[in-house]
């Protein structure tokens, strides 16, 4: 029925000093996980945090705490079969199939059954280069993405050559198309406007076990797309969605406009007249490294305390049943 309810809303709605452990989640110990979960592997932008180059006081104050956060990626996992899903291949890709393994305490170093892109922007995707010859030597690596993508990897190096030496293996996903990927688990993807140089754009419905998920971490700005989010989020039960800027403040020297994203606190605005329930679905991910929701304690807990969360690397959710 959830389903039917979604496919309604697409047709007819047109600088603190701070420790690592308030931006990243340290996991319970000792707390046995059966069933679906997902495991949030990343929060920060494509670059991650602290960003190579910056000399701004917001990354020099990451290395010193020693802190990294690393480009935004889930993992779908189901405890009870041992597999999971990769949302994502970014460059920090090897620390988070680490996490992953983790999270299903196996002896052996398990893969992705697939892994799942939604664009061509190098924190999305750049971590493809670990399974090619220099690095793994991957056998078949599943990968499921839209056409300009698939066509994207297959024309161009060093891409190609992870096809041509079949260390990956390309599906081709659709727009609004419901495919299942396992037993329980169906996932549909959704063209965003955003900036497609190379790829089409997409975010992702998930649905796990009767928890519906939407992953929109790049979206130009909300009112470009046909679907309302206020809409979107009476669907569905969590929401990770962009929250890449704060307030646009946080890069004076880059015209914003080249590279647009919805401000966090015009998504608050918008949904600002919203119940307390829906907006608890919300959760921001995707932050840049000026931004202060991956820095300092007191906005975040600002935006926590008005109805939203804030996504941190290590946060775990039980998904289904359970």
């Amino acid at each position: 029925m959830r389903w039917f309810i979604f496919i309604f809303v697409l047709v007819f709605i047109s600088c603190k000093e701070e420790k690592a452990e308030t931006i990243v989640d340290i996991p319970e110990p000792n707390v046995v996980k059966t069933g679906w979960g997902l495991s949030v592997l990343g929060v920060a932008q494509d670059a991650g945090y602290p960003q190579a180059g910056c000399d701004k006081e917001c990354c020099r104050r990451a290395v010193r705490n020693g802190l990294t956060v690393f480009p935004t990626s889930l993992a779908i996992i189901n405890h009870d079969s041992g597999k999971f899903w990769l949302i994502e291949a970014t460059p920090d890709i090897k620390y988070q199939l680490n996490m992953a393994n983790d999270e299903l305490e196996s002896e052996d170093i398990l893969m992705p059954e697939k892994i799942f892109i939604t664009h061509a922007h190098i924190g999305h995707y750049a971590g493809l280069m670990h399974f090619g010859k220099e690095v793994m030597g991957s056998k078949n690596q599943a990968i499921s993405c839209m056409p300009k993508m698939a066509a994207f990897l297959s024309s161009n190096g060093p891409w190609n050559q992870l096809l041509e030496s079949s260390n990956i293996v390309l599906d081709t996903l659709e727009n609004g198309r419901r495919d299942s990927v396992f037993l329980g688990f169906n996932v549909t993807p959704m063209l965003v406007p955003h900036r497609d140089e190379y790829s089409e754009t997409v975010g992702f419905l998930f649905e796990v076990d009767n928890t519906s998920i939407v992953f929109i971490p790049d979206i130009d700005k909300w009112e470009k797309w046909p679907v309302k989010l206020d809409s979107l989020l009476r669907v569905v039960d969590i929401a990770f969605i962009d929250g890449t800027f704060y307030n646009g403040s946080e890069l004076p020297e880059r015209n914003l406009e080249e590279i647009p994203h919805p401000f966090v606190f015009e998504t608050m605005a918008q949904l600002d007249s919203l119940d307390e329930g829906l907006k608890r679905k919300v959760h921001f991910i995707h932050f840049n490294h000026t931004n202060p929701l991956i820095q300092d304690h007191a906005i975040r807990r600002e935006v926590e305390d008005n109805g939203y969360k804030v996504t941190k690397q290590g946060d775990y959710f039980s998904l289904g049943r359970n």
